[in-house]
């Protein structure tokens, strides 16, 4: 086995450091053959070669992500679909689900008029611009009881939304939605908005790895230059909830901040992620 990891980690590193190569190589055997790394070090055999080996490697030397050619990826707990019309889940967005799993509400408001304080149990979520589904999925997962939606401008992306939900198990609605199209009546009020809007500007393409420019959709990527705050500014004036999170460019934290103030939120504040870049922020409705 480790030969055969060290055959395909060499001929990786035409275009991959030598640790993302090794990586890769490892990514590969395990996926082909079922085995956990731990297993295949413990001398478990490889009873066959693996299949489409050198095509998977050829598909890797033209930097196609590994996710694409497998077809899924595992994160946050959850096996999740993924397709060229969704983005590849992050380790960062993990982070924004994280932080509001920590949510302590101290003055909960209801959504709606009907709903009491001791209702804060069964929180209603809408995550906006869902993709994968990967966010309102994995907050369903773990908050059952919570009434967690996703909407989206692609129907294809859509369409692995709803997969990736029968898949892992939960019951989340999933709605094609252009946010520039409704108003806030007609997609609904809650109690938590979450979002990873698109966020890179088109000037920082110069600075992006070839797997990601060259192959997810650029749709749910950039924004234009001359208006980077775009999505979030859309977001926060349809008012649609009372406790907001966005996932964010450190590039422009300070003035994402200043926009959820200037549009009534609150007890807004920033998390940096675990590369130390200001990655979320969220506020609370005054």
């Amino acid at each position: 086995m480790k030969q055969i990891i060290a055959d395909i980690s060499a001929q990786l590193q035409a275009v991959y450091p030598a640790d993302e190569a090794e990586a890769l190589a490892w990514w590969i055997a395990e996926e082909s053959t079922g085995l956990s790394r731990s297993q295949l070090l413990c001398g478990c055999k490889i009873t066959k070669n693996i299949p489409n080996l050198q095509d998977i490697i050829e598909r890797l030397l033209h930097f196609e992500p590994i996710q694409y050619i497998f077809g899924h990826t595992l994160w946050y707990g959850l096996d999740l679909k993924v397709t060229p019309d969704t983005l590849i889940p992050r380790p960062e967005t993990a982070e924004l689900v994280e932080r509001i799993d920590r949510l302590r509400l101290t003055e909960y408001r209801p959504a709606a008029p009907d709903r009491t304080q001791t209702d804060n149990a069964a929180f209603r979520v809408l995550d906006i611009g869902t993709g994968s589904g990967c966010i309102a999925i994995a907050l369903k997962k773990q908050h059952p009881q919570w009434e967690v939606r996703g909407i989206d401008i692609s129907a294809e992306a859509i369409e692995v939304a709803k997969e990736n939900a029968q898949r892992n198990g939960v019951e989340v609605p999933f709605k094609v939605t252009d946010i520039f199209a409704q108003n806030a009546d007609s997609i609904g009020h809650f109690d938590i908005i979450v979002s990873n809007p698109p966020y890179i500007c088109e000037k920082e393409k110069k600075d992006m790895r070839r797997n990601v420019l060259e192959h997810e959709p650029h749709t749910a990527l950039f924004v234009p230059d001359e208006d980077p705050l775009l999505f979030y500014r859309r977001i926060a004036e349809l008012h649609l909830g009372t406790y907001l999170f966005f996932e964010i460019n450190e590039a422009y934290g300070a003035e994402t901040a200043a926009l959820l103030g200037e549009t009534g939120y609150t007890d807004i504040h920033i998390t940096h992620d675990i590369y130390g870049k200001a990655r979320i922020i969220e506020g609370r409705m005054a």
